[in-house]
């Protein structure tokens, strides 16, 4: 299990979705480092302390989802980084592969709430400045898989 490496609020977007997002965040650096089915990784998981208080249901979508479609949201996330996605950190590998995920397969979610989760995992769990990384490459995926949505979201 990763540990937080900040000092942020601990009461701060605790909700039971956000918490399946941080779950997933940890199921998914697991999965990066280990290689571990994704039956293993979710098991573990799932009786990690805490798990009780995360939207169960959506942990499993968003960590199946994302391993799942890994390789295709690689290929979509590949335009947008700098370097090839084995050279991110594992953290930064996984916050997007999940903001990915949820930017392609969850139109219900605006794509600053996406951005803005991804945006607070990793500074939670990533290096000092992972979070505008990933800030900034999921920024330019919303404008290539959400276009009407981040065009309309600009003219206000």
């Amino acid at each position: 299990m990763i540990e937080k490496t900040t000092h942020a609020n601990p009461n701060k977007n605790r909700t039971p979705r956000h918490r399946a997002r941080e779950f997933a965040l940890q199921g998914l650096y697991q999965w990066l480092l280990n290689n571990e089915p994704a039956s293993t990784v979710v098991n573990h998981i799932r009786s990690a302390h805490g798990f009780d208080k995360a939207d169960g249901e959506y942990f499993g979508e968003l960590l199946h989802g994302a391993i799942a479609q890994s390789v295709e949201l690689r290929e979509t996330l590949a335009p947008t980084v700098d370097r090839p996605i084995a050279e991110l950190s594992p953290i930064e590998h996984a916050a997007l592969l999940l903001g990915a995920w949820e930017l392609k397969n969850k139109i219900e979610i605006p794509y600053r709430v996406v951005i803005n989760e991804a945006v607070e995992l990793t500074k939670s769990f990533g290096g000092t400045d992972g979070h505008k990384y990933v800030n900034g490459v999921l920024d330019r995926l919303a404008g290539k898989l959400r276009p009407d949505e981040v065009a309309a979201d600009a003219k206000r």
